[in-house]
């Protein structure tokens, strides 16, 4: 069972404190720091750190770790589970998840700290059912009266995730997000990838719609997990997608895809360093992904402390330095096709100081509208229970997970 939640800013701040099954000291939440600040991105930090009383189960979002202390034989992935569903239900609430919307909304959110979770076990993490019980912050709430609280009906329906609603325009959307894993070698070669998808919903749909989403080649999904309103029977006999929507925003599926798929962009770098300093060369620009732009692109890399002085300087775009970290990252809008960006310079030891041993890494971060890396396309969705035709549009984004390059 979940005892405490604790949502912390990476600068070891805590924000929200609440204790289901007694309480924790909160010093527990220094120890996770300490373990934090070992690593240099916050997605090299194991998802469980271990102490000597508690096994440490967060998740990390923006600028906030949300955390869970656990102890004995509880299911770390029904903790991880319910921490980025809670982290989802306020950006259902406040559209970010972020330390100024945490600040700004504390009782709103300690208020569905108490409606989520039963003695330590998650209860009620369906967005639209809690907008029933905790109503979202409006300028017009202090002028209204206090309504009683009432159970919501649907919690006594089979579909406690959808109630009856009229809108004069019926419309969905889907929003097919990707991200994509990989490493790559010294020569350019793909080591290893994947793609981690999200189809996100905004459903506004009159009545009782029931839904059937097929997909053009559904059998590229290797692993994938839906939003309760999906029947899992239908998906597993022919992979068709059959489901009553919720009202308003939803994650209808997350997705796994393990094949070694292209990049849309490329990057070559050389890094290399000598007896009394090092050279930086490193040019990028897109790949696979036809007349689509590349935008949002930084290039980030380490360099030794032993570096004191550098002068790097990038044809596209600007270069920045944090000295605390040593972090180099060049940060390009939108990638020309009519030219190749690069980046070159020197680097300068500081003198007496050994060469490293070995080069940095290079991670690069990048976005690409409406373009699915995986290939994944909405062949059809077709609408029962209804007499209307709705809108419908989908989109695809295909943007950076984990994405590093050996030099």
């Amino acid at each position: 069972m979940i005892r405490s939640l604790f949502v912390v800013t990476d600068r070891g701040d805590i924000l929200i404190e609440k204790h289901w099954r007694g309480f924790l000291n909160r010093s527990i939440i220094d120890q996770f720091i300490n373990e934090v600040d070992k690593y240099t991105f916050p997605n090299e930090v194991p998802p469980i750190i271990v102490t000597a009383k508690f096994y440490l189960v967060h998740y990390h979002e923006s600028d906030l770790y949300f955390v869970c202390p656990v102890q004995g034989d509880v299911p770390p992935l029904l903790v991880t589970d319910f921490l980025s569903r809670f982290a989802e239900i306020i950006r259902n609430y406040f559209n970010a998840v972020t330390e100024e919307v945490v600040k700004q909304n504390f009782v709103t959110i300690y208020q569905l700290l108490d409606e989520v979770m039963d003695s330590g076990l998650p209860f009620n993490t369906e967005p639209n059912v809690l907008r029933s019980m905790v109503p979202p912050p409006s300028i017009l709430a202090p002028f209204t009266k206090d309504k009683k609280l009432e159970i919501p009906e649907e919690l006594n329906t089979a579909i406690p995730w959808r109630h009856s609603v009229k809108y004069s325009t019926n419309e969905i959307f889907f929003d097919i997000v990707e991200y994509m894993d990989a490493v790559i070698d010294v020569n350019g070669m793909v080591v290893s990838s994947s793609i981690f998808g999200t189809v996100n919903v905004q459903c506004n749909l009159s009545g009782m719609p029931d839904l059937t989403l097929r997909w053009s080649n559904p059998r590229l999904f290797d692993d994938a997990s839906f939003h309760p309103c999906v029947r899992l029977n239908r998906y597993e006999m022919d992979r068709v997608i059959s489901f009553v929507p919720p009202d308003g925003k939803f994650n209808l599926m997350k997705y796994r895809i393990y094949q070694t798929i292209q990049p849309p962009m490329y990057c070559k770098p050389t890094i290399s360093f000598g007896e009394t300093g090092g050279r930086v060369s490193i040019m990028v620009g897109p790949k696979n992904c036809g007349d689509k732009v590349v935008e949002d692109v930084v290039v980030t890399f380490p360099v030794p402390s032993c570096v004191s002085t550098h002068h790097l300087e990038p044809t596209v775009g600007t270069i920045k330095f944090d000295d605390k970290t040593k972090l180099f990252a060049w940060s390009i809008s939108k990638l020309p096709k009519d030219k190749v960006p690069m980046l070159e310079g020197t680097l300068t030891l500081v003198p007496g100081a050994a060469p490293p041993d070995g080069n940095p890494t290079v991670r690069v971060e990048f976005n690409v509208t409406m373009f699915a890396a995986s290939g994944i396309r909405v062949e059809s969705l077709a609408l029962h229970n209804e007499a209307y035709k709705p809108f419908k549009g989908v989109k695809s984004w295909t943007r950076a997970g984990n994405f590093e390059i050996r030099t």
